[in-house]
């Protein structure tokens, strides 16, 4: 495994790092802990998880499974960069009632100390905020912040979701207090989807951010989705769903059949390409995988070690033109 700072800080982390979100929904307990085993084994440091995931009347069940992994002991959280969400809502299900959601200091103190005693453990290293307030001031949010990190309970503090100038307004608005602001942004980024690059990914790297790609694989359309649909004979993720859907638009399936003949030309992998295209992309620290299957993490744990030839790069980026950076993207 290969490692890379996060961000502007000291904090060492693995180049990919492993998304938790189908375990519970998808993914059972046991097989679960083997797949944390099996990417901890093979050098995965960085793991990612929210408190919301398990969803609905399930939400923090992910949490709950990360943490009776952590109890088993043998060093598994020592060697856990242990990094969690708060802001979606975690009132009992269907009993909505205010501040346990978004980024109140009253809500931020009660999901960290909700999220620790799922996830057994008594610090989170890096604790993100999983979407945009337009509620409350950064000012409240890092006082709360500021608590948690002098109560141990929380290092270092991230963003999701946002845009570029709430990257900016964040971390000016910390710096104005002498604090450290964010120090990652978890954005969608992907071959097919490069809108960050117009401003996120600009704005992280202004500002010492790590950036950390979610849905690498655009939801399964980079991993090789018309193949699959031709094997599968119309059965799994490439034939149904949001998948199904995208490929149903004749100009989408033509890009993602030349992006699959582009890759068979040169002995590729899809989904190892694509995970191995966001590596070589300025200022990302690492993409997040969400296996399902123990299989699935083998495959993923490839790109690692892939290099892009100079041919495939351009012949990715003819296929999947990015917007290019503000204000150019949009303007002369």
């Amino acid at each position: 495994m290969k490692y890379t700072q996060l961000g502007r800080t000291g904090l060492k982390v693995s180049r990919l790092v492993l998304g938790t979100m189908n375990f519970g929904p998808q993914t059972d307990e046991p097989t679960s802990h083997a797949i944390m085993d099996s990417a901890l084994d093979a050098g995965v440091n960085f793991f990612d998880t929210a408190n919301v995931y398990g969803w609905g009347e399930n939400k923090g069940r992910t949490e709950e499974i990360i943490g009776t992994w952590f109890a088993q002991g043998g060093g598994r959280r020592e060697k856990t960069v242990l990094a969690t969400k708060v802001y979606g809502s975690m009132a009992p299900e269907g009993e909505p009632w205010p501040n346990y959601d978004r980024l109140s200091a009253l809500n931020i103190r009660r999901a960290v100390d909700a999220s620790l005693k799922r996830l057994q453990t008594d610090h989170i290293d890096v604790y993100q905020f999983h979407h945009v307030d337009r509620l409350t001031p950064f000012e409240e949010i890092w006082q709360a912040v500021d608590v948690l990190i002098q109560q141990g309970k929380i290092l270092y503090a991230g963003s999701s979701n946002f845009p570029g100038w709430k990257i900016a307004q964040a971390n000016e608005s910390a710096a104005r207090g002498g604090r450290l602001g964010l120090v990652s942004e978890q954005c969608l980024y992907n071959l097919a989807e490069r809108r960050a690059e117009m401003e996120v990914i600009p704005a992280a790297q202004e500002y010492g951010l790590g950036v950390i790609p979610w849905s690498p694989l655009h939801g399964g359309l980079l991993g090789g989705a018309i193949r699959k649909q031709a094997a599968g004979g119309g059965t799994g993720r490439s034939s149904s769903g949001r998948t199904a859907d995208a490929l149903a638009d004749a100009t989408v399936r033509a890009q993602v059949q030349a992006y699959e003949d582009l890759l068979d030309k040169h002995g590729l992998e899809p989904g190892d390409a694509a995970l191995a295209w966001l590596l070589t992309r300025p200022g990302v620290t690492g993409p997040i995988v969400g296996p399902r299957t123990p299989e699935q993490l083998e495959s993923a744990l490839r790109a690692v070690e892939l290099e892009l030839s100079q041919e495939v790069l351009a012949g990715l980026d003819e296929i999947f033109p990015g917007p290019g950076p503000a204000p150019e993207a949009f303007a002369w």
